[in-house]
């Protein structure tokens, strides 16, 4: 052993290399003592007044031997005191305090010695501990299941627990690290650190010069990520008084805290609140770090070499002076010991420095270091072969106790799955878990080929894991639980499944809001097949419980989670199918009901029904509806879940007749009703004069075109619609700008009185009539009104000329993004307080890029939008409409151009003629000839739209050909009854005939009534 520092006479006399009575009144000699151990040291550890060592006897057995010492009022001994304690239990490590030692045995007890005891006494009830850790005056300990807890003085929050107790005597634990899989605890003066096995870092406890590394000098009363550390790889961390170093799996060390005596390495006495690389020790792949008190060893086992710095005064830096030193330089070390020596562990700790070695022959035997290889136990392939091939033997006690440890802890299941190929996992971070889901799966796979394992699994984290997640986890670690349970979820029938898998929804609601984003975070960047797995173990259940189609108080949690997985996905770079959310369930209610309102009105028409069973046959109906319609109230709020045409059949077939038979006898709503007569030349000022007359907008548009003697039922409202879309587009830049590099339509920014408003009055009118107003809006227009905000990839969509130079900036290099010479404006207006003067960097590019979309899509236009909204609202006055997608209402809206003509063939029916006749076989002949154009001028002569809302799509649209009998039929034109989708076709005499009639009849005849 290498020994050197302030109490080295005193570790000479322990191995008895000193005169007995040389203790009392001795300094510090400024000399590196080389000590050939006769007894074997397997650990060390000092405190500011005591050393202690663990070592083996000739006869084998353990040996704890323990210095403890008393100084004057000026830091000089006065004496000291040897004693040795001898364990019945085999010790795997200690750490020293101020005045205390703490003993961790091998059976994972706690134990304490006091200079006042000789007998070490038992620390709380903790078992299964790894690691141990002492402050000044306070500890901390590591079970093997990921469990922390601390003990002592709490003055600064170096306990960790929050407000409370200045001082507590029995362990208490630390319940914001659960779930964190930890590879080490260590402890300073008055703070303290975990470190996860990803390497993220965290700190809590006193900071006055910046030692917790979080960039101010404010105490931590609860541990606290280190975030600048994250990414770095970091292995171990050691503390001191007041600094703190950390090494990096590439030999990086960072130091930070206080640098009073040069303990940082920086070449400077200045404090350092954030981590900053010892400069001198770069490329020198240190392997091993220890602090003591006011110094700090590194160790670089290439070379061979320990280097130090910081506080030399006692000749701890053994440099044989004693001064202090604010660069790395090598100690001292003998080269005739170090020859034939293998350095394998350094110690620091108060004023001294140890090295342990071995002969190069028998190295690496023997040496065991709690901070090393200790870590929270994890899953493995082993363990569940054992657990498998053992569960029906006399060890079934035994193992339904591991899979109780193991299966009830969080830190463990986050632990067991990492993704170590090129160390992922030090890579950890909100886009990336650091978890190998294929390895997860695999485990539960194996572990479902014993269903008495699977089900005790099942059971224990439904009933211990599930309800003990903390609902504030800290660090992305602890949300590995979260993406790998659904995998073992999968391997659960659904009917086993039901109840566990409610339970961990309800765990993911109970999630604080910042924690549910980085779950969303982790869910929209992880592989397809697992986030289909995830969404599967939900929607599975789901649609089992809605076979009772009963309302179920499962539900909704499991829709919320599938809502949010559905609100992922929309924002994943490939997604999964939509259908995959679609519970197909749903339909069977919403028949149920609809056949409830056909046997309702049937009843009405029943002749020879008595009275009281026709009342009570109303009574069960209503009863049972009203359930139904409870059920499918819930549902709304859950959109993933209905496919569009559910949705529309909700929408129009309880929503809007909710409507209509609630103010069905009002006189303002049977005002709203009457027909709008409008003149097809001046349509839009008709429109909105007629709109600003009414006083209530609850009612359906009804409209009759002057001088046309059509009747609205339907049909006519939908040309009024395609009709009024045409003529707003005609009045470019007046109420809506057209890009002219994407042909869409935005707000101007003009100031008008009440256009807007009606504008948005008549679109919620035509989805109120179930009509098509094709005004060419960007999705970015539904978006807004369902609440969602908007990114540049709306107006890309929008205006790509402007927002392909926005990216221009976002792509280039940071010498490139200063030439440009950008400043925080936007068409003369200021983005920032004093925009003009602020330059665009790389640093805040993103800001102003988002700051522009934000003014082009939101603040120049806000009025023209908030009245837009306003009167959209009131032209259909109901909520369900949120229950759409963006995609899905801009169809709704605006109808589709996904033409299917052959859909029209294939539906159509005939009257007055067979699908075989000569006129029938001539029209789809001429038909299929037609140019797109004409066929969409076609559509349009037969509906009054060229396009057509979802759920009235070619696909299910059923035209009707009917003979116009006449005797001159070659002298007459085709007609149209839009309302009943009805194309009334003379039979010509020829196909030449029947073209040139169809052709001008669609082009020219734009009116309703006779011809």
């Amino acid at each position: 052993m290498f020994s050197w520092g302030e109490n080295a006479i005193w570790i000479k006399k322990v191995f008895g290399l000193a005169k007995k009575n040389g203790l009392e009144n001795t300094t510090s000699e400024p000399t590196v003592n080389f000590i050939r151990t006769k007894a074997l040291i397997s650990h060390l550890a000092v405190g500011n007044d005591v050393v202690a060592f663990i070592r083996f006897g000739n006869d084998g057995k353990q040996q704890v031997s323990i210095g403890w010492m008393q100084k004057d009022g000026n830091g000089q001994w006065m004496r000291g005191k040897l004693s040795s304690v001898e364990c019945k239990k085999k010790l795997l490590a200690l750490s020293c305090g101020n005045a205390n030692v703490i003993l961790l045995s091998e059976e994972g007890r706690v134990l304490c010695l006091t200079a006042s005891s000789n007998v070490p006494g038992p620390v709380g009830d903790m078992n299964q501990v790894i690691q141990v850790a002492c402050g000044d005056q306070h500890s901390v300990a590591l079970t093997k299941y990921g469990i922390v807890y601390t003990w002592g003085q709490n003055t600064n929050g170096q306990l960790g627990l929050g407000k409370g107790k200045h001082r507590t005597s029995s362990p208490h634990q630390l319940k914001s690290l659960s779930g964190i899989p930890l590879a080490q605890i260590t402890a300073g003066g008055d703070h303290s650190f975990a470190l996860s096995l990803s390497g993220a870092v965290f700190g809590w406890g006193k900071n006055n010069t910046g030692q917790l590394g979080l960039g101010d000098t404010i105490d931590r009363l609860a541990p606290a990520a280190v975030c600048c550390l994250n990414l770095k790889k970091t292995i171990s961390v050691s503390c001191g008084a007041e600094h703190t170093a950390v090494l990096t799996k590439g030999g990086v060390v960072f130091t930070f805290g206080s640098g009073r005596y040069g303990q940082l390495g920086h070449n400077s006495l200045t404090d350092e609140l954030r981590p900053r690389i010892v400069a001198e020790l770069w490329g020198s792949k240190v392997t091993q770090i220890a602090c003591g008190r006011n110094h700090t060893l590194a160790f670089v086992e290439s070379f061979v070499k320990i280097y130090s710095f910081g506080c030399g005064m006692q000749g701890q830096l053994g440099n044989v002076v004693t001064v202090n030193q604010s660069v790395p330089l090598p100690v001292r070390l003998s080269e005739d010991n170090v020859g034939d020596q293998q350095i394998e562990l350094i110690f620091a700790g108060g004023n001294d420095s140890f090295a342990l070695c071995r002969c190069v022959q028998e190295s690496k035997k023997g040496l065991n270091d709690s901070r090393l290889g200790k870590f929270t136990l994890m899953l493995d392939d082993e363990t569940i072969d054992r657990w498998i091939s053992e569960c029906e033997s006399k060890s079934w006690k035994t193992i339904q106790t591991e899979i109780t440890k193991v299966f009830s802890s969080a830190s463990c299941l986050n632990a067991s799955f990492l993704n170590k190929s090129r160390d992922k996992h030090y890579q950890t971070s909100l886009k990336d878990s650091g978890v190998d889901l294929s390895l997860a799966r695999l485990a539960f796979q194996k572990l479902a080929k014993k269903t008495k394992v699977l089900d005790e699994v099942k059971e224990v984290v439904l009933c211990k894991l599930l309800p003990s997640l903390n609902k504030n986890p800290i660090g992305v670690e602890s949300m590995r639980v979260y993406l790998i349970l659904p995998e073992l979820l999968r391997v659960l029938n659904v009917q086993s499944g039901g109840e566990i898998t409610d339970a961990f929804g309800a765990a993911i609601l109970r999630l604080n809001k910042d924690k549910l984003q980085v779950l969303e975070g982790l869910w929209s960047t992880i592989p397809d097949y697992y986030f289909r797995t995830t969404v599967k173990v939900f929607h599975s259940v789901s649609s089992e419980l809605f076979k009772q189609i009963a309302v179920d108080h499962r539900f909704p949690s499991l829709f919320e989670v599938l809502q949010k997985l559905y609100d992922v996905n929309c924002k994943r770079h490939r997604r999964i199918p939509v259908n995959t959310f679609h519970i197909n369930n749903v339909r069977t209610l919403l028949h149920a009901v609809q056949s409830l309102y056909s046997e309702m009105q049937q009843l009405d028409f029943t002749p020879y029904m008595d009275e009281n069973t026709y009342c009570n046959r109303i009574r069960e109906i209503e009863i049972q509806r009203q359930s139904y319609e409870d059920n499918i109230s819930l549902l709304k709020n859950y959109p993933c879940i209905l496919d569009t045409e559910n949705k529309c059949t909700w929408l129009w077939m309880f929503e809007l007749d909710l409507i209509k038979r609630s103010h069905g006898d009002c006189e303002d709503f049977e005002f709203c009703s009457k027909i709008m007569m409008v003149d097809r030349k001046t349509l839009v000022d008709n429109t909105f004069q007629h709109l600003r007359q009414m006083t209530c907008h609850m009612g359906a548009l009804k409209v009759q075109f002057h001088s046309e003697n059509g009747v609205d039922q339907g049909g006519v409202s939908l040309e009024f619609f395609r009709v009024f879309a045409n003529e707003v587009g005609k009045m470019k830049q007046k109420i809506l700008k057209v890009y002219p590099d994407s042909g869409l339509a935005w707000f101007t920014a003009d100031d008008f009185t009440d256009e807007f408003y009606l504008l948005g009055l008549v679109c919620g009118k035509a989805l109120y009539n179930q009509c098509v107003v094709n005004l060419c809006f960007p999705l970015a227009l539904f978006k807004k009104l369902l609440g969602l905000s908007l990114t540049l990839d709306d107006l890309k969509e929008l205006a790509p000329d402007e927002a392909s130079g926005l990216q221009y900036l976002l792509d280039q290099d940071e010498d490139g993004v200063e030439a440009l010479d950008i400043v925080f404006m936007d068409k003369r207006q200021e983005l920032i307080p004093n925009g003009e003067n602020v330059l665009v960097t790389t640093a805040n590019r993103k800001k102003y890029v988002d700051l522009r979309v934000d003014m082009e899509l939101n603040k120049s236009v806000k009025r023209q939008f908030t009245d837009f909204e306003k009167g959209f609202h009131e032209g259909c006055p109901t909520e369900a409409w949120r229950m759409f997608l963006p995609e899905e209402l801009m169809i709704q809206l605006q109808g589709e151009d996904n033409y299917e003509w052959d859909k029209l063939r294939q539906n159509a029916k005939y009257e007055g003629y067979k699908h075989t006749d000569g006129i029938i076989q001539n029209f789809w002949s001429v038909f299929t000839d037609f140019s797109v154009e004409e066929k969409k001028t076609f559509l349009t002569f037969l509906t009054g739209t060229d396009r057509l809302p979802r759920g009235r799509s070619l696909s299910k649209l059923q035209m009707t050909i009917t003979n116009l009998a006449s005797t001159d039929a070659d002298e007459h034109y085709p007609k149209a009854q839009t309302c009943f989708l009805t194309l009334c076709l003379p039979n010509y005499s020829s196909v030449d005939i029947l073209q040139e009639k169809l052709r001008y009849a669609i082009n020219h005849c734009e009116v309703f009534g006779d011809y």
